[in-house]
């Protein structure tokens, strides 16, 4: 049975700096990347955990302000004087 290979968008190749060159496959619990316009080859094992979840600014958890970063603000009535 032939291994699919498959071109993955947006990859920067790490030798050659060239975009969208990079195709990626699996083989027996091993993850390849290759280069098709450079040498570069790349193996890696298949990690059976989940990934870890990267730290952004919307995954991470919401900070309480405190009470002293607020000023009580009072709107004056131009008609009173």
């Amino acid at each position: 049975m032939a291994t699919v290979k498959r071109f993955i968008a947006g990859v920067i190749c790490p030798r050659c700096a060239e975009m969208d060159r990079i195709r990626a496959w699996e083989q027996n619990g091993i993850r390849y990347r290759e280069c098709v316009s450079c040498a570069f080859f790349e193996q890696l094992p298949i990690e059976e955990q989940d990934a870890p979840q990267l730290e952004t600014r919307v995954s991470q958890p919401r900070q309480e302000q405190q009470s002293s970063d607020f000023q009580p603000v009072r709107i004056l009535d131009p008609k009173r004087r």
